[in-house]
């Protein structure tokens, strides 16, 4: 993760999902950094292909789309709220398990959920690490493509060596970086 990031993670932390590859693609973090600040974004997208694949989306107004469809469809908003429902859940049990405090209700799941589409990097990454909680993840990972094709997004380390240079700089929801 550290040569996907082009630095060392901060906080704590575990691969929530690998990659085709082998390698890691979501990381999930602890709901608050070392020194207490909340960090609301309990998965993120760690490898650099993926995060392009999720950025050509977002930039080709998927989002938008998927908003408007919201609006339209009952079924589709219900599934949404479950997956914020479900990511809330899973970062209050990371929480406990770290023994850190819940961050306080009300606080943003991720994505833009439950109303609206606002970070497809988010979306992915919940669904990659909660396989069927995310519709809208779920179809945003199958239309970006096989990110995973052209091998390892950067080399594998060692053991004992130091991390490989980064293939890229991991985009993220909101500058939020783990």
């Amino acid at each position: 993760m550290a040569a996907q990031l082009g630095r060392p993670p901060r906080g704590q932390y575990r691969v929530a999902h690998r990659c085709r590859c082998g390698l890691p693609d979501v990381v999930q973090t602890a709901p608050r950094l070392p020194d207490g600040t909340p960090f609301p974004t309990l998965y993120y997208l760690t490898c650099p292909r993926a995060s392009a694949a999720a950025g050509r989306l977002e930039a080709s107004g998927a989002m938008a789309a998927m908003t408007d469809r919201l609006s339209a469809d009952e079924d589709l908003r219900r599934a949404y709220l479950a997956a914020h429902l479900d990511y809330l859940a899973r970062r209050d049990a990371v929480a406990r398990a770290c023994g850190v405090e819940p961050l306080p209700a009300g606080t943003q799941s991720a994505g833009g959920m439950p109303a609206r589409v606002k970070c497809l990097h988010a979306l992915i990454a919940h669904e990659l690490a909660a396989a069927g909680a995310n519709p809208l993840g779920r179809e945003a990972a199958e239309s970006a493509g096989e990110w995973w094709a052209a091998g390892p997004c950067v080399p594998r380390p060692t053991a004992g060596a130091a991390p490989a240079a980064p293939g890229g700089r991991a985009q993220g929801t909101g500058g939020r970086t783990p």
